[in-house]
């Protein structure tokens, strides 16, 4: 493998990249690629290439250089272009050369990997593009894929997103089922200053009373939860700059640019990653 490539060290520990890999090759391949034995033989050699074949995104590519490295070290993998770059139908994006075996062993996983990351990654620019020449930020959520919430939000990085909290540990947001739960939300911003004095703390609110209430106990960030456009310049008008504004629910392409005209700082989009639409890629392979 070439060391072109920059790792993906802001998403994934490399030994937490090397698990999800193996365990993918591991789900692929099981005892062995009984095709690729029978015919193949042991020592042939070939050279390939990675066609993305359609227009989008790239992101992935030096996951996917890392399948190939896992099945066999001997594989090069010299890349194209790079992660976050517009590619088109039909452009190469990865050169690929080594023994015959190991390429295509891996090269299901490795397109896996590719073609889910980059559509993840087409899917955020296009919201990015949405609301492009506004102040608003878009933001991914934790709906992600169980086990891959790393790469994914790397990818909704490369699609031009900002990362939202990564989990429960990393930042404060009192949503309506804790609100349920304890009161409302003048106790709810209690506990937590109480527990962490020196917090951000985010507060979803779903009408106009809540909030009035958020803004009254100086809650310093809102979240206006499926709030329509009109409900959002409204909400604005009460708000006058006192808290940041997140906007989430029912959000689209479509009328994002709407909720950024309306004064959102920030719209926090699902659909980034649980509705994101594979990019496709083939792999071709020929004889040296």
């Amino acid at each position: 493998m070439t060391a072109t490539l920059d790792p993906i060290t802001d998403a994934l520990a490399p030994d937490t990249l090397d698990g999800l890999i193996q365990s993918a090759l591991a789900e692929d391949i099981g005892a062995g690629d009984v095709t690729t034995d029978a015919v193949i033989p042991a020592d042939m050699t070939c050279r390939g290439k990675i066609v993305c074949k359609e227009d989008g995104v790239i992101a992935g590519l030096s996951v996917a250089a890392r399948v190939f490295a896992l099945i066999d070290d001997r594989i090069r993998f010299d890349p194209k272009t790079r992660d976050g770059e517009k590619v088109q139908e039909d452009q190469i994006v990865a050169r690929i050369s080594g023994p015959a075996r190991g390429m295509l062993k891996a090269e299901r996983v490795a397109l896996n990997f590719l073609q889910h990351l980059s559509g993840v990654a087409t899917m955020t620019a296009r919201y990015v593009k949405a609301v492009d020449g506004t102040r608003t930020k878009i933001l991914d959520t934790r709906k992600t894929t169980p086990g891959l919430r790393g790469l994914e939000k790397y990818a909704t990085r490369i699609g031009g997103a900002v990362n939202h909290r990564m989990g429960l540990y990393d930042a404060v947001l009192i949503k309506d089922t804790h609100l349920a739960l304890v009161g409302g939300i003048t106790p709810a911003l209690r506990a937590v200053r109480k527990a962490y004095s020196d917090t951000d703390i985010n507060v979803e609110v779903s009408n106009i009373q809540e909030l009035e209430q958020a803004l009254a106990d100086k809650a310093p960030r809102i979240l206006l939860d499926n709030f329509a456009p009109g409900q959002v310049r409204e909400a604005m008008q009460i708000i006058r700059r006192r808290a940041e504004v997140e906007i989430s629910g029912g959000v689209q392409v479509s009328n994002a640019r709407a909720y950024a005209l309306a004064g959102a700082d920030y719209i926090s989009v699902g659909a980034l990653t649980h509705s994101a639409t594979a990019l496709d890629f083939s792999m071709k392979v020929t004889r040296y």
